[in-house]
């Protein structure tokens, strides 16, 4: 059921009541505490719970564990999202957990109206409360502020709980203990640990530099509220960690892949009509479909969005650790490109690659066939993710090497390599994953994609 990481977790966790746990990617921070509000629940009235995530987790990962494990499959859930009607009456099921994404904590304060019955609080990402000021700050942040304490418990969930430095602990502390450890406000924060240094000729571009000894002295301060995980205590690093992301099709696009896959053959929204003239020619369409487009005469049309916000998921939670993203066809980066203007693709510019290893582009793009044999891309992270995939094991597996353990290793960073398959699901993408996984031929692989 649990690993036994998972259950040291749980059970500090269930011991102290308002608390951060620190747990990597892949590690399964809502298996932990899904179980731990499921043990709670025997000797504790801890229901309703409210979990905080963003929107993708919040529709899919989180209602995704109660249905995919046995224990946790009596565990009520209500997922709060979509429009304001369908929010509504979601938030008046009768439930025991209640999911909804940031975005939506004004709503949910308004409706509430002073209102609130959640015994506790999961946020999930916590660091997008690190904005959260007692005068100013974010809005969501400061409407989940006026009632945060009213909780009895409180768990923030992170992957890395200061991805930009220190100066981002308190906000996410205050939810913890309201400024018990760290100061009753920001200011009080930043002037005891923090010393201000100009950047640039103005004398009003500044920035926080910690003093020598702020670390060393807020970990003592938080140690007992704060849980933390290292991958390489309890995963041999030696070897990738790989995790799949599903989604799901909005029944329109579903309705198009199966019209493909049954009849290779569909007719989109704008009328025009499309044909697989043969079986390759099937399977890469319905490649495409499950990646979000279809190749059309002039173009290519959008069918949705799914993959697109599953990345954008990994991304939030990679925490600012830039995101190797391997795509498939050319469209896939046009759209990568769209969605994500601060991405950048690999191109021929050597500078590109210098820029990468420095840690100066967030999310670079990569094609398997341009990212092969030769790059050295280890400097600039440890995370890969597929957003699409193709049948070329021998490309697929160059380019886990680029960044791969091996390089980590020869690089001198003692660090985990996550790797992540974003795959739709109920389409071919299964199907060719199975080809890293059971190393099946091409050949094998198609019929079965094709009965």
């Amino acid at each position: 059921m649990l690993r036994p990481y998972q259950k040291d977790a749980a059970d500090f966790l269930s011991k102290t009541k308002r608390s951060i746990l620190c747990m990597p990617m892949g590690m399964g921070k809502s298996l932990t505490t899904l179980t731990t509000l499921d043990n709670l629940a025997l000797s504790e009235d801890i229901f309703p719970a409210l979990v905080l995530a963003p929107l993708r987790v919040a529709e899919s990962t989180w209602p995704g564990e109660v249905i995919k494990w046995p224990h946790l499959k009596h565990l009520r859930i209500s997922v709060i999202t979509g429009k304001p009607d369908a929010r509504k009456k979601a938030l008046e099921s009768d439930a025991d957990i209640y999911v909804t994404n940031y975005e939506n904590l004004p709503w949910l304060r308004k409706t509430l109206n002073r209102r609130w019955p959640f015994k506790i609080i999961i946020s999930d990402e916590s660091t997008k409360l690190k904005g959260f000021r007692t005068r100013q700050g974010s809005v969501r942040a400061k409407a989940l502020g006026a009632y945060a304490h009213r909780s009895s418990r409180f768990i923030g969930l992170t992957g890395t709980i200061a991805p930009n430095g220190l100066q981002d602990l308190w906000g996410q502390l205050w939810f913890v203990d309201r400024g018990k450890r760290l100061g009753d406000s920001y200011t009080a924060f930043t002037e005891r640990w923090f010393r201000s240094v100009r950047v640039g000729d103005s004398e009003f571009a500044t920035r926080l530099e910690p003093y020598a000894w702020s670390q060393d002295e807020i970990e003592s301060r938080i140690k007992d509220v704060v849980y933390a995980l290292d991958v390489a205590d309890h995963f041999d690093i030696a070897k990738p960690i790989v995790g799949v992301i599903e989604v799901n099709l909005p029944k329109a696009a579903m309705n198009i892949y199966l019209d493909m896959q049954e009849k290779m053959f569909l007719e989109l929204t704008s009328g025009e009509e499309i044909e697989a003239v043969n079986a390759a020619s099937k399977t890469q369409k319905c490649l495409q479909i499950a990646s979000g487009f279809i190749y059309t005469e002039e173009g290519y049309e959008v069918l949705h969005d799914a993959k697109l916000d599953a990345l954008e998921s990994v991304i939030e939670e990679a925490n600012g650790m830039p995101v190797l993203v391997a795509y498939n066809f050319k469209a896939d980066l046009e759209r990568l490109l769209k969605r994500f203007p601060k991405g950048k693709a690999i191109g021929k510019d050597p500078k590109t690659i210098d820029d990468w290893n420095a840690g100066k582009i967030p999310i670079m793009f990569v094609h398997p066939k341009s990212a092969g044999h030769g790059l050295n891309l280890q400097y600039g992270s440890n995370i890969l993710c597929f957003y699409g995939i193709d049948w070329n094991l021998e490309e697929r597996l160059q380019v886990i090497e680029r960044i791969g353990p091996v390089r980590q290793a020869q690089a001198g960073l003692n660090r985990p390599v996550f790797i992540y398959y974003i795959l739709a699901k109920g389409t071919i993408d299964r199907v060719v994953m199975e080809r890293v996984d059971n190393k099946k031929t091409i050949l094998e692989a198609l019929m079965e994609a094709l009965k």
